[in-house]
């Protein structure tokens, strides 16, 4: 776990753990098209088995996964940083290159795969961080705490709202309507059809990926921050820190997120949006221990394979659930049975280990990293 010029490993399984919980959250969207509101509401989740283990898996998922791949995203741009600097490259120029080629993989994910990209709202933060990053830790600290109150403030107002039009009975009708338009599009349409769908619909689709820019902000300047403390370092400074990150991080963020539960959707947007964040820098302390304690090492090997191909298996995961469930394909959806669904997230993620093992042992990286980090470097080959 050596914090130097070779690949942290703890950062690697890190990104494969959250790949993997990312299609978590994702899988119940394409293997349930149009459930507009399934991501937030646990109603009645105590009526029968099933649908207590899908509400107990969305305090321990739904948003955790999103703040953690945030927060390692900042810890890479950090990483970017300091190799710029010591090859002696022009830092701004590169990385908004680099920063424009993820939004275009993003833009072109979210057109022909998946209308839930991240990649192109991580661009834009990137783009945006990229400035902030030279400046002395105080600033940094301040930007941190500025755009985290914001974001703080704006969940909040729109918490308040969410429980209003929740109990008006035109907005869930419109909801019903919507649910169905994209229900139809997903499972009966063609995949031409679905193409034209997203485009049509990109400001629409687009929604949340704007509304997170400030929590992408905060938490990019977490992960820096995180990084330069020493989080990552082989010695006693750094496991301090990660053993703190996991006690406060899980012995505050499981409470928190356990308010998923209550029925009413009081918590709906605050666990997805300022909750799942602390439980997110639990999950860091977390795995840091079982990976000092050298647990389950096939398992880490698996989740750090796919760390290194991280860009690649987000890609693969997403094309792999559309074949399965929508139309064009196998056409599965809907998948009423929870168990199912949690059958077909481990179907998936068996194959994106393998893709994974097979990306590193033939090219030592995915194959979307491999385009992408020649690309982002060839402009600045040669340079004096």
């Amino acid at each position: 776990m050596e914090q130097s010029e070779k690949r942290i490993r703890l950062i690697d399984v890190l990104r494969g753990f959250a790949i993997i919980g990312t299609l978590g959250t994702n899988i119940w969207l394409f293997a349930q098209p149009g459930n507009l509101l399934g991501v937030f509401v646990n109603a009645n989740w105590w009526e029968d088995i099933q649908s207590f283990l899908q509400a107990s898996l969305s305090v321990f998922v739904n948003g955790k996964f999103l703040s953690l791949l945030t927060i390692l995203f900042g810890i890479g741009l950090e990483l970017k940083y300091r190799k710029t600097k010591r090859d002696e490259l022009p830092w701004i120029p590169l990385y908004l290159w680099t920063m424009a080629l993820l939004f275009i993989d993003g833009f072109l994910h979210f057109v022909f795969v998946f209308e839930y990209d991240v990649l192109m709202s991580y661009a834009l933060t990137g783009g945006i961080v990229a400035f902030m990053i030279s400046k002395r830790e105080k600033l940094l600290k301040k930007i941190m705490m500025i755009t985290g109150f914001i974001h703080l403030f704006g969940v909040v107002l729109v918490s308040i709202l969410w429980f209003f039009i929740l109990k008006d009975d035109s907005f869930l009708f419109e909801m019903e309507r919507m649910g169905e338009e994209i229900s139809s599009v997903y499972q009966n349409q063609s995949y031409w059809q679905q193409v034209r769908y997203r485009v049509g619909h990109f400001i629409g689709l687009r929604a949340e990926a704007i509304l997170i820019l400030f929590m992408n902000i905060t938490l990019y300047l977490v992960g820096i921050h995180l990084y330069r403390a020493g989080a990552f370092l082989n010695n006693e400074r750094g496991r301090v820190i990660r053993k703190k990150l996991m006690i406060y991080g899980l012995g505050i963020g499981i409470p928190l997120n356990l308010l998923a539960l209550v029925s009413g959707g009081y918590f709906d947007l605050a666990t997805r949006y300022i909750f799942a964040p602390v439980l997110a820098l639990g999950y860091i302390g977390l795995f840091a221990w079982v990976l000092h304690k050298k647990m389950v090492p096939w398992i880490m090997k698996r989740f750090e394979a796919i760390g290194k191909t991280a860009l690649s298996c987000y890609i693969l995961q997403n094309i792999v659930a559309s074949l399965m469930f929508y139309g064009w394909g196998f056409n599965l959806a809907p998948v009423s049975s929870v168990y199912v669904v949690l059958l077909c997230w481990l179907f998936i993620t068996i194959i994106m280990m393998v893709a994974a093992e097979l990306f590193v042992t033939y090219l030592g990286t995915g194959p979307l990293e491999y385009v992408w980090k020649k690309l982002s470097s060839a402009p600045f080959k040669n340079r004096d």
